[in-house]
């Protein structure tokens, strides 16, 4: 059996766009000639994805993620270019997709079992584990249009997975469950995973796309980007998003009479860095409570964490912090001075700036985290990024506990202050 479940060669889907719809009828019936304009929904794509894999699909709206999960469903055919799909597709695409919204939700299960190959013996011994799922009640029974958007997707997600398909898309439907819901799904999609199923996995949300995914697609106006893995892809589509350059960059220290004597080393000599390069950070590093290089804390240790920023612009109402990231890219932690209300004056060119920030190590897993310190100008809603540090420093979390301590999303009690 080939290992390959999922090939798009060359694939173009191309739409025609009419500025009034008479013109469609005139064109048609050869009245009147190229009445229309061509937009490419999909230009020339071209992917492989193999089986028990889990690929992402990220691109900003309008990108053609939605297009292409189509071709691959078959619901929507190919202008030009092949598709092969070697195995069963459950696709759980746009809201409302495949649902009758006259039909109650039993009836509606039916019919999506019934298009997906089972029989209706096979769908009532599903059934049960359906409804459970899906967790709606009496709903199941009243026309799926009364449903709430959380309700609807609760039965899609649960006919979805029931089918036991080879295959499983699914398009940014989570996000409009709640959170427990969300989770429940996500565990489900990892139960699928280790089953050897495949899935492609369409989402905005970049923590769930690396978490879960073996590699990732970045799509943006039809076309291919770039292909690989799910962190690199993630950290450039979040810098393309943000307007600013994303970099390979190599760093060499310059002494320049740091105003300190604290043991900071500069940043590793290929790092990459996400900005515009109007301010930079020189070094960086952490300390324990009596300056000491530290690599290796626990929960609830005292730290320092130290940034040297040069400015090399005017930069108004300047910003420096730090995010705290788990081994996939997760942030687990992060703040900055303006969070802190410690507003920085204004940055010459040619000026530094070192500040500490002293806080307690978070109950976090053991394992390793890395930090990424960054410095950007505004506020915390609307800022622009001058220098981001991906991954600058590594440092280790070690517990006595028998059990690892659960992970948290704040930082406590922490201080910051220029030195």
């Amino acid at each position: 059996m080939s290992d390959t479940i999922v090939k798009v060669r060359n694939v173009s889907k191309v739409y025609k766009l009419y500025e009034k719809p008479v013109h469609r009828l005139l064109e048609s019936v050869r009245i009147s000639r190229n009445l229309h304009t061509e937009f490419y929904a999909l230009k020339d794509v071209s992917l492989e994805i193999r089986r028990g894999e889990t690929v992402g699909l990220i691109g900003r709206n309008g990108s053609g993620k939605s297009t292409l999960l189509k071709i691959i469903s078959g619901i929507v055919s190919p202008t030009s270019g092949e598709v092969s799909v070697n195995g069963k597709v459950s696709a759980l695409l746009e809201l409302g997709a495949g649902f009758n919204p006259e039909y109650t939700g039993r009836e509606n299960i039916f019919l999506n079992g019934l298009l997906n190959g089972l029989t209706k013996t096979e769908v009532q011994s599903q059934m049960q584990s359906i409804l459970s799922f899906a967790e709606i009640g009496d709903f199941i029974d009243q026309p799926v249009k009364t449903y709430s958007s959380g309700m609807f997707v609760r039965l899609a997600f649960s006919v979805a997975i029931h089918v036991d398909p080879d295959i499983l898309i699914v398009d940014e439907a989570l996000s409009v469950g709640d959170i427990r819901f969300q989770q429940k799904c996500l565990r489900k999609i990892e139960d699928f995973r280790s089953r050897g199923k495949t899935v492609i996995f369409v989402s905005h949300d970049l923590g769930a796309v690396v978490k879960f995914c073996d590699r990732v697609y970045w799509i943006d106006k039809g076309s291919v980007v770039k292909e690989g893995d799910p962190l690199q892809i993630a950290k450039e589509f979040q810098a393309f998003m943000m307007g600013v350059p994303h970099s390979v960059q190599s760093f060499q220290h310059e002494e320049r009479g740091e105003h300190h004597n604290l043991p900071v080393s500069p940043l590793p000599g290929q790092i990459e860095v996400t900005g515009d390069g109007k301010a930079i950070i020189r070094s960086a590093g952490i300390l324990d409570s009596d300056n000491r290089p530290v690599e290796i804390v626990r929960p609830g240790m005292l730290v320092r964490i130290v940034i040297n920023v040069l400015y090399r612009d005017d930069i108004d109402m300047p910003i420096v912090g730090f995010s705290i990231q788990d081994r996939l890219g997760n942030i687990v932690a992060q703040t900055n001075t303006y969070v802190l209300n410690y507003p920085l004056r204004q940055g010459r060119p040619g000026e530094e700036v070192t500040l500490m920030f002293e806080m307690q190590i978070p109950d976090l897993n053991e394992g390793e985290y890395t930090i990424s310190p960054a410095v950007a100008s505004g506020t915390q809603l609307d800022h622009i990024q001058h220098f981001l540090a991906h991954d600058a420093l590594v440092f280790r979390v070690v517990t006595d506990a028998l059990y690892p301590l659960p992970g948290t999303l704040c930082l406590s009690a922490i201080r910051v202050k220029t030195i």
